[in-house]
């Protein structure tokens, strides 16, 4: 679990936390101009990341009034050319109001921990071609930007500086 000053906490997502992170799904597909795109529930959430077999996972960045501000959500991949999993970072949402407090950088660190950790290969993500702020963003992290896909990887000594910023 990080701390940030602002008294928030970054934390594996939990049973109760399906609101917020719906929210926050709302808030990224409003962002990323497709607003009527989501068919998603909390009740699909809850049995996606906390039912008998979760398949997705999902960090969130907690305040300390309880609100979720930031997800991660993701899941597991594999690599027929390395024998390993990975990690695929489905969605990474920070609340506007919120940005600019490390916790992008944490989530993605958080991730890069567990690849580290689990002894996975790669981390990767899309990006919207268009969406430039965050495009720097990664870029200053050291995700590569995969040109035929805009898929993002970090791995190498990438992905070790990345998770030792947790």
């Amino acid at each position: 679990m990080t701390t940030f000053t602002d008294g928030a906490v970054l934390r594996p997502a939990r049973a109760g936390d399906e609101t917020g992170i719906l929210a926050c799904i709302q808030a990224l597909a409003d962002y990323e101009r497709e607003p009527d795109a989501v068919d998603n529930t909390a009740d699909m959430i809850a049995e996606t990341l906390f039912g008998d077999d979760p398949r997705a996972f999902a960090f969130v960045v907690e305040g300390s009034d309880a609100e979720i501000r930031a997800i991660a959500i993701w899941f597991l991949t594999y690599s027929t050319w390395t024998g390993r999993h990975g990690i695929w970072l489905e969605d990474l949402y920070v609340h506007e109001q919120y940005r600019s407090n490390g916790y992008g950088v944490a989530l993605l660190a958080a991730l890069a921990a567990e690849c580290v950790d689990r002894g996975y290969s790669r981390l990767e993500w899309t990006v919207l071609d268009w969406n430039e702020p965050a495009i720097g963003f990664y870029r200053a992290l050291g995700a590569e930007a995969m040109e035929e896909w805009t898929t993002r990887r970090v791995t190498g000594e990438a992905l070790r500086a990345l998770a030792a910023r947790r």
